[in-house]
C-alpha cells in the first residue's frame, strides 16, 4: 500500500485500546526508503485527555490508568515538521525546525512499527508510541529522552502498552549507530525541505479520524 504524494494521511498514536493522538499530515513521498509526511503548523489535531482536561504527562501513570479519557480536537502549535517512517522498523525520525523553518535536529520516536490503512476517503498509519526517544543534534551527538517516564510505566505491566523493554532499547541503540555514522536519514537529506505552499493547512479532522485501530497480528 503506497500513498500518493500530496494526499492527507493521519498519523495516529494508539496507547493500548485508546486513541492517544491524531495528526493529519501531507504525503511528501512514499517509496522504498519509506513514508515521508509533513505536519503543518496550525493543523487540527486530536489528543487524549481526562474528563478534567489533563493529559498523560500531567499526572503519575498509576493515576492515569484509572481515568476515563476522551479525544479532543486542538491545534498543532509547534513549527511544521517532517515525519519519516522507514519500512519494517520500530521507529520514526522527525525533523525538527525553528519558527523560521531552519533545521534544528532529529527526534527518533521509538514506536511499534506503523500499520497502514486506507478507507478510501480517509487513510492513515497507526503506531504504538514506546515513550523512550532519542534526540539527535545537528552535529549527530545524541541523548536519550523520557527515560524517567519509560521506567515509571514499565512498573505497571498490566496497563502499559510496552511489553519488551530490551527490544525498545535495542532499537534505540541501532538507530543511534546510524546517526553517529551519518547514515540515511541522518546524512543531511531533507534538512532544507520546504513544503509545497499550495498545500492547505487542515482546519478540521476528516470524517473517520477516530475509526478503530488497525489490528496487529
Amino acid at each position: 500500500m503506497l500513498f500518493a504524494p500530496g494526499r492527507e494521511v493521519l498519523y495516529r498514536n494508539i496507547d493500548g485500546p485508546r486513541l492517544a493522538s491524531v495528526r493529519p499530515c501531507r504525503v511528501v513521498s512514499d517509496d522504498d526508503r519509506g513514508l515521508l509526511l509533513w505536519l503543518a503548523r496550525g493543523s487540527a489535531v486530536a489528543i487524549e485527555v481526562t474528563r478534567d482536561g489533563r493529559g498523560l504527562r500531567d499526572m503519575p501513570f498509576d493515576e492515569w490508568v484509572g481515568q476515563q479519557t476522551r479525544a479532543v480536537v486542538r491545534t498543532w502549535q509547534g513549527p511544521g515538521l517532517l515525519k519519516f517512517i522507514p519500512p519494517d522498523a520500530d521507529h520514526s525520525v522527525w525533523f525538527f525546525r525553528d519558527d523560521r523553518g531552519h533545521f534544528t535536529g532529529w527526534y527518533v520516536n521509538l514506536e511499534e512499527r506503523a500499520l497502514r490503512w486506507d478507507d478510501g476517503t480517509v487513510a492513515g498509519v497507526d503506531v504504538i508510541d514506546q515513550d523512550l526517544d532519542v534526540v539527535v543534534h545537528p552535529d549527530r551527538t545524541w541523548v536519550w529522552k523520557d527515560e524517567d517516564e519509560f521506567t515509571e510505566r514499565l512498573a505497571y505491566p498490566d496497563h502499559y502498552w510496552v511489553h519488551d523493554e530490551q527490544a525498545v532499547r535495542a532499537e534505540g541503540r541501532r538507530v543511534i549507530k546510524m546517526a553517529e555514522a551519518g547514515d540515511f536519514p541522518f546524512d543531511g537529506t531533507w534538512t532544507d525541505y520546504r513544503p509545497d505552499p499550495s498545500w492547505p493547512v487542515p482546519a478540521a479532522l476528516p470524517a473517520g479520524w477516530d475509526r478503530p485501530a488497525e489490528p496487529r497480528i
